[in-house]
């Protein structure tokens, strides 16, 4: 399964094949710059969530469906306090590797 729906990708970028690979660096750089945080559970669950939200929404404008999907429920179980958000956390960042893995190859 792709991890960045390169339909979805074309259409924000116009078809624009320059413009597509520098959306896909920046999100690439946007993961490698938050994954390390999100991970880090000394930090307190409000800051996570927010990192969270901030990768939904960079997956939402490039097409990469499942980190978009689980950085959202990654971001309501921090902020619902839940058993299972650490399990969401590893979920999105596996997702995101997945991602990271795709984009870079």
């Amino acid at each position: 399964m792709a991890e960045i729906d390169r339909d979805i990708l074309e259409t924000q970028t116009g078809g624009d094949d320059a413009l597509a690979r520098e959306v896909l660096a920046l999100f690439a750089g946007e993961c490698h710059r938050l994954l390390p945080a999100l991970t880090d559970p000394s930090l307190d669950a409000a800051g996570r969530a927010d990192i969270a939200h901030t990768i939904r929404g960079a997956a939402a404008g490039l097409g990469a469906l499942r980190v978009q999907h689980l950085a959202g429920e990654a971001e309501a179980g921090l902020r619902a306090g839940e058993v299972g958000a650490e399990a969401a956390v590893a979920a999105l960042a596996g997702a995101m590797r997945a991602a990271l893995a795709e984009i870079e190859a």
